[in-house]
């Protein structure tokens, strides 16, 4: 799908037309430079690589400042890539949050927040073992039972246990664009978006 890469800026909220205070997360979108054309005959599929935020010269490697200076751009520090563009795009075109039209809905993606080694309560949600009562002893956000007896002798793939979470590659889909603001490149999306402040979203049409 044709999108923009963006930035997430934090949360505020607006009032809409009937006196509801919407909460809202507010995102820099673009301006995207167009770094690489991918075509069927040289890559084998049709894709366009968008580049967005300034990086320092001396923090690039020679190789990816070859790549921006083919482009006609300066170092960025976030690539990716899209499909599906309505239009004709050049190599060193600009795009920019024009093509996100207000009342719209988009999908975004962003990567989670990480929150380290985690318990089962925080992670899956469980309940613990029981209450305090019938000699409990420390065991209320206790996992359990993980197995069976002598058969089958294993705990089985795919058990809902401790371990890192957050993280994750996460979508969020059908959310609704509340406002665009094209002169400062922001635009307001009601509800939350995975990641934290400053991270970067991917923001399909």
């Amino acid at each position: 799908m044709p999108g923009l890469i963006g930035k997430k800026i934090g949360m505020t909220s607006v009032y809409s037309a009937e006196g509801k205070n919407i909460p809202c997360t507010v995102i820099e979108a673009g301006p995207c430079v167009v770094t690489q054309i991918k075509t069927i005959e040289v890559d084998g599929y049709e894709a366009l690589q968008l580049a967005f935020d300034e990086k320092k010269e001396k923090r690039t490697t020679k190789a990816l400042d070859g790549h921006f200076k083919k482009a006609n751009t300066t170092p960025k520090k976030k690539l990716v890539e899209f499909s599906d563009f309505e239009a004709e795009y050049k190599l060193g075109d600009v795009i920019t949050i024009d093509i996100i039209g207000e009342s719209t809905f988009v999908d975004i993606t962003g990567i989670s927040k990480g929150k380290g080694f985690q318990g089962v309560v925080k992670r899956h949600g469980f309940g613990g073992v029981g209450g305090q009562t019938h000699g409990q002893h420390n065991r209320l956000r206790a996992p359990g039972s993980i197995g069976a007896a002598s058969y089958p002798a294993r705990v089985f793939k795919g058990m809902r246990m401790a371990g890192r979470t957050g993280g994750d590659t996460v979508k969020v889909e059908n959310l609704q664009v509340l406002k665009v603001i094209p002169e400062n490149n922001l635009l307001l999306v009601k509800g939350s978006l995975p990641g934290s402040k400053g991270s970067y979203v991917i923001i399909e049409k």
